[in-house]
């Protein structure tokens, strides 16, 4: 017994040692790190005037920014809200997100979705989404607000939604949904169900979802009608608010149509009936503020392994955000070295470049972002030949040791050869993408449809009207009405903007990933 204690006790003093050492190797690589060499982030004298130039281009972007996104944050104006919160007895959206979400900053995302479309203005295609914490786990949100045409589903919201479930699942992200929602918009119902990447992917998506593990969970918040109704009744826990939730495919004013009783929206499809007799729900909460806490303690229930929270140590860039307004250029032709921008927005400004001397009109290398390693593509010029294949093999160095890329795209407008593309744009699946203000989105810049002149078209008003369309539909502000992004944001507050969502990414390496054989099915 003796000599199998000494055996034990040596092997516990070896795995001490061992141990001991590890940890000592990995403080002495996280503080290699930070000798990545310093970016020169000086703006030259000669580029003064540029600089002055950009910024009072982006101070005229920003008033529109800040002017829309007030106008957005009324949702369907005053009187709605009047009916909303005194008639209906019902919380504001963002009151319920600061009841369900941890008290502090969350991502929302695509908050000019639906601005000034076709059909007409749906602020915030009529649903907040976004991404925030629940007891400490990151989790993906979409939120009706029924300000905006009482819920209605517009074709814009079904796209946004399905956006929100996307990300969810290539992030491997809770959704809570809080429905509060009178179903689509039946003028254009041809727009919203018959296609693939119609309403009904909304329901496909959350069976798909549950197959993978990716907990959703629902609040009835309001009135769920029609197709609102299918999103908590295929959740796989939902609460339901007593007296102002109420879930049914038709209403009673067309029970009453169909069938000529009278039947009251209680008694229809109401929480007690819901709870107690269909079972269609799993809680039964007696106040808005009841339900939120219920869904924080379902979070609770995850069974997720997530570290203990630490604070990542990092340094902060060596200058200021602020000056990345002078930075973002109006125009191609007023571009500066992307390096200047890079120097604002990585850790220390410290920056370890690869290829340095090769394919210069595209910068590659590693920093890292609020203590987060990061590969970085960043466009300094037309992108060429020797770029390209710079950026190829960097891209496949950064795959090979699971890094995240940032792509900072600044693409040279080409009239026959447009290279928007090449980069990572909507069709490549990014985690996400987002826009600065006085970001231009085309396939050809507006400048160039001079030659078509010299190419002997004389008709100037029929190319004047061109130019006119592709200059309002190359806005950053065209484009995220139509979700080809996910938001704009302000240049100064992107760090703050790609530290959350690295953290929102990282989190899945927590959370179970193994494939379930089916979702769970309510019977």
């Amino acid at each position: 017994m003796q000599t199998m204690w000494t055996l034990q006790n040596s092997l516990c003093q070896i795995m001490k040692k061992t141990v001991h050492t590890l940890k000592c190797k990995k403080a002495r690589y996280g503080q290699y790190t930070k000798t990545y060499p310093v970016l020169d982030g000086s703006i030259p004298s000669v580029c003064e005037h540029v600089f002055e130039e950009n910024l009072r281009n982006s101070e005229a972007c920003i008033k529109r920014y800040s002017e829309l996104l007030c106008k957005v944050r009324k949702g369907g104006g005053e009187n709605a809200i009047l009916r909303h919160t005194q008639r209906n007895k019902k919380l504001l959206v963002r009151e319920r997100l600061r009841m369900l979400l941890d008290d502090e900053s969350f991502l929302e995302l695509s908050p000019f979705a639906g601005f000034d479309l076709p059909y007409g203005d749906v602020p915030a295609a009529g649903c907040l989404t976004g991404i925030g914490k629940i007891c400490g786990v990151w989790c993906v949100f979409v939120a009706n607000d029924a300000t905006v045409k009482g819920g209605t589903i517009y074709p814009i919201s079904v796209k946004k939604q399905l956006r929100a479930q996307q990300i969810a699942i290539q992030n491997r992200l809770l959704l809570v949904y809080l429905v509060d929602s009178g179903g689509a918009f039946l003028p254009l119902q041809a727009e919203l169900f018959p296609d693939q990447s119609h309403g009904g992917r909304i329901f496909y998506n959350e069976a798909i979802m549950s197959a993978m593990k990716i907990p959703q969970v629902a609040v009835v918040c309001g009135s769920c009608t029609a197709g609102g109704a299918y999103v908590p009744t295929m959740a796989e826990e939902t609460v339901i608010v007593d007296k102002i939730g109420s879930l049914f495919l038709a209403g009673p004013p067309l029970v009453k149509a169909a069938t000529g009783e009278d039947i009251s929206p209680e008694d229809l499809g109401g929480a007690r009936m819901h709870s107690k007799v269909s079972g269609c729900v799993d809680h039964f909460a007696s106040s808005e503020k009841a339900a939120y806490e219920c869904v924080r303690n379902i979070i609770l229930t995850l069974n997720y392994e997530l570290p203990p929270e630490k604070t990542l140590e990092y340094d902060d860039p060596l200058y200021s955000a602020e000056e990345l307004l002078g930075l973002a250029p109006q125009g191609y032709r007023y571009t500066l070295n992307i390096k200047l921008i890079l120097s604002r927005l990585v850790d220390g400004s410290r920056f370890q470049e690869f290829k340095a001397e090769y394919g210069t009109t595209l910068v590659t290398g590693f920093a890292h972002v609020e203590g987060h390693l990061v590969g970085i593509v960043a466009n300094n010029g037309e992108l060429t030949h020797d770029a390209s294949l710079k950026g190829s093999h960097f891209v496949q160095l950064c795959s090979q040791r699971s890094i995240p890329i940032l792509f900072l795209q600044n693409t040279a407008p080409h009239a026959a050869e447009p290279t928007s593309l090449s980069q990572c744009g909507r069709s490549f699946d990014p985690n996400f993408l987002f826009l600065w203000p006085n970001a231009r989105v085309a396939l050809m810049d507006a400048r160039h449809m001079s030659m078509f002149q010299h190419a002997g078209n004389d008709d100037c008003t029929e190319l004047n009207h061109l130019k006119e369309k592709l200059d309002q539909e190359s806005s950053a502000f065209y484009s995220s009405a139509r979700l080809w992004d996910d938001g704009i944001i302000l240049p100064q507050n992107s760090r703050k903007v790609l530290g959350q969502c690295l953290s929102i990414m990282k989190q899945q390496k927590y959370q179970i990933v193994s494939l379930q054989h089916y979702p769970v099915i309510r019977l």
